[in-house]
């Protein structure tokens, strides 16, 4: 294996910085609002130096979405390995557990829209959408397996359960619940689990 220079190892730590703070930006303000003033400021590096990383801020903020679907890549690898015998439906609700939490930590980039200049580069982004495909597939395997099991509708399409699950990674419900001051985070993510696979039909 090669050996990593001092410089690019102190290009790959810049490069995190930035990541880092373009997701949280993402996470607080969208896409539109975020500028890449605002990135460079928050990094402490001058806006120059930014684009010799980031030629632009669609790719700034691709490479932000990159690092959250490789996190969640991480997290699926890791739930299936430490608890092989846990049923498909579980395995889902801890996916989605995983989502609420990140958010409420700030660090989930919101979705772009459909018609913004990033969703266009998010779809030419082949790092970006080998990582989607991924995710995609693991959780669609699961929710088949859920499906089987009857601990998912069975008559919903499983293409519509995978984008109603991916819908949770930026439910606004999250903020205005927490805002509200009346439950704790753990109360917050409870209740949008429950609902989200119990639905609102009386037990």
């Amino acid at each position: 294996m090669a050996k990593v220079s001092f410089r690019e190892q102190v290009l790959r730590v810049r490069e995190d910085a930035i990541v880092s703070s373009v997701n949280r930006l993402l996470a607080e303000k969208g896409f539109e609002a975020m500028t890449v003033d605002e990135v460079a400021a928050d990094v402490g590096i001058a806006k120059a130096s930014l684009y010799k990383h980031f030629p632009s801020k669609e790719l700034l903020a691709a490479a932000a979405m990159v690092k959250v679907l490789e996190r969640a890549l991480a997290f699926l690898e890791t739930t299936a390995k430490a608890s092989p015998e846990l049923p498909p439906v579980d395995r889902l609700k801890a996916v989605v557990r995983w989502c609420l939490e990140v958010q409420l930590a700030g660090e989930m980039p919101s979705l772009p829209s459909q018609n913004s200049a990033l969703r266009t580069t998010l779809m030419g982004h082949t790092p970006y959408l080998d990582r989607l495909m991924t995710v995609s597939e693991t959780l669609g395997e699961w929710i088949v397996a859920a499906q089987a099991a009857g601990d998912v509708d069975a008559t919903l399409p499983a293409e519509v359960v995978l984008y109603t699950l991916f819908a949770r990674a930026c439910d606004p419900v999250l903020g205005v619940l927490k805002a509200g001051g009346q439950y704790t985070d753990e109360q917050v993510i409870d209740l949008l689990v429950r609902t989200c696979f119990g639905g609102l039909a009386a037990r």
